[in-house]
């Protein structure tokens, strides 16, 4: 009887060119502001911030019910008390939070029915039983059992009560933010004050957010922003009488000037093209901050042969650095490997910071390498970060769950496709252990050190140029009985298992014979030199078991 103990590997999906951005964020500070303007700014946006809070109620009402009749008649109660365009703004914010809602609401669902499932299996698995690397097997002990038959009932009811909101259009949302909400029932380990967190919340739920609309002056009619940086605001109906401009606006004293990108912007307005604008204030540092957005068409990814034309950066993420590896157009690693660390630990800010700061060391120094693309894997950890999918491994998912996936692939394309580089995503399959396995060892040397992480960027930067992970084996030496010929050849990518690593030729031998069933040693001899005289051909054929 034949043992098949080969692992069968998952299906490698292609790599593809990430798209481009389609939207552009600026922001500028609101300087030299008087006591007057400061004034304004909150009264205002508490007023909308009012509505918008009421408006979100009541959309929460209706549901699933929800319709166009229903929306038209919220934006009409709402223009009475601010104006026709500020209303607009507030029902369409509400929509968008409704709908991210929704989105999260089957998000949390989607994770409880995973926890749930693999409850399940491990609860009618014998207890002690070892599990598999595809199925976890039974619990330890009997306590462990019970704990967890417990941790499924809780699943079970919330999973019952999460899929009874979604199905009558519930949803849970706060504005200023749960975790504010929650900042306020433990203010010691929040390290705040109640000043200071009344303070927070308050700007939290302010509402001083207008869109564009194109063809109106400079793009904008109810948050203004002219050539010269001048900043005008249209005030809401009640609060007319703090106008100090004509037609209701309200000028502030400070002026904006945006460095980054100014010139985009500037054509923009000049040509009356639609800018949304927002204010808000930074209550840690007391500052009040202009953010203008606009879209834009999707940028055109090149073709997958361009990218791969002038070679690839491959880039492994972690929860601490990029481990990067430039590889040439035929896969062979060039240099040494870098490191771009960050810190994702305290603020949102920081975090960002950190990892902003990280990827325009990156672009920079693959700008330098000459080369056209970054290579990175397509991660996804959403639903492989729960303690009933690895357990007692606390550790693994702390690190999984502090690898910046979401925000690493929002920065990282709109920021590359400003430096005219593109990015390829990758399949993440085997790529740390296949790179550790076939290029950690042979590219230590005594004054570079190799690590797991850069030999995974040299697998991800390989299999983003199409080429097989593994390194190609060396010919044979001249005293051996098929002298030198070239044996490197690789299958082709269409062949099935092309990533496995080749058994040596006397494993397959063995192989054959057992499956011909015979053990003497005439047949032994016969199927060696079958074996020799198919691997001294000039090419190659990675197929199954030689069948004799």
């Amino acid at each position: 009887m034949q043992r098949n103990t080969k692992r069968q590997l998952r299906v490698i999906d292609a790599s593809f060119v990430a798209l481009g951005p389609s939207g552009v964020a600026i922001r500028d500070r609101l300087k030299h502001l008087t006591s007057e303007d400061e004034k304004v700014l909150r009264v205002v946006g508490e007023h909308l911030g009012r509505l918008a809070s009421r408006d979100l109620a009541a959309r929460c009402r209706d549901g699933l019910e929800h319709t166009s009749d229903t929306w038209a008649a919220r934006k009409q109660g709402l223009t009475g008390e601010s104006s026709s365009r500020w209303a607009g703004s507030i029902t369409k914010a509400t929509h968008d939070q409704w709908a991210l809602s929704r989105r999260c609401q089957l998000a949390h669902i989607q994770s409880l029915e995973a926890g749930a499932r693999t409850l399940l299996h491990r609860l009618s698995q014998p207890i002690g039983e070892k599990g598999s690397k595809r199925a976890p097997g039974g619990y330890r002990s009997k306590r462990e059992w019970f704990q967890k038959s417990r941790r499924l009932h809780t699943l079970e009811h919330r999973l019952d009560v999460a899929r009874a909101d979604r199905e009558a259009g519930v949803v849970h949302v706060v504005r200023g933010g749960r975790k504010l909400l929650n900042n306020r029932h433990n203010l010691e380990a929040a390290q705040l004050t109640e000043t200071e967190w009344r303070a927070r919340w308050e700007a939290g739920r302010w509402f001083l957010a207008a869109d564009g609309e194109s063809g109106k002056h400079f793009g904008n009619e109810t948050i203004r922003v002219s050539p010269d940086g001048e900043v005008s605001i249209k005030l809401p109906a009640p609060l007319a009488d703090l106008a100090n401009a004509r037609h209701g606006r309200y000028v502030l004293a400070s002026k904006v000037q945006f460095k980054h990108r100014g010139q985009e912007w500037a054509d923009r307005i000049d040509a009356n093209r639609a800018v949304a604008y927002r204010v808000h204030l930074d209550v840690e540092r007391g500052r009040w901050y202009l953010t203008a957005s606009w879209q834009r068409p999707t940028v055109k990814t090149i073709p997958l042969d361009t990218a791969r034309a002038k070679g690839m950066i491959g880039v492994d993420t972690n929860a601490d650095h990029f481990a990067a590896y430039r590889l040439d157009v035929h896969g062979n690693p060039v240099g040494d490997p870098k490191s771009f660390f960050y810190d994702l630990s305290g603020s949102a800010q920081h975090r960002d910071a950190q990892i902003r700061h990280a990827i325009t060391r990156l672009l920079h120094w693959a700008k330098r390498c000459g080369v056209a693309a970054i290579a990175i894997e397509d991660l996804d950890f959403t639903a492989e970060k729960t303690r009933e999918k690895h357990g007692r491994r606390k550790r693994f998912r702390q690190l999984i769950s502090g690898i910046p996936t979401g925000k690493l692939k929002a920065r990282l394309v709109s920021m590359a496709a400003e430096m005219d580089l593109s990015i390829v995503a990758v399949d993440p399959a085997y790529t740390s252990m296949w790179g550790d396995q076939h290029w950690r060892k042979p590219l230590a040397t005594g004054r570079r050190k190799m690590s797991r992480h850069d030999a995974a960027g040299i697998a991800i930067g390989r299999r983003a140029l199409g080429h097989p992970i593994r390194r190609r084996t060396a010919p044979p030496q001249h005293h051996q009985s098929d002298g030198a010929g070239h044996r490197t050849v690789q299958a082709g990518p269409e062949t099935r298992g092309r990533e496995e690593t080749r058994p040596p030729v006397t494993e397959r031998a063995h192989d054959a014979r057992t499956q011909a069933g015979t053990t003497g040693t005439r047949e032994t001899s016969r199927i060696s030199k079958t074996v020799r005289d198919v691997r001294s051909d000039q090419v190659w054929v990675q197929d199954s078991l030689l069948v004799t």
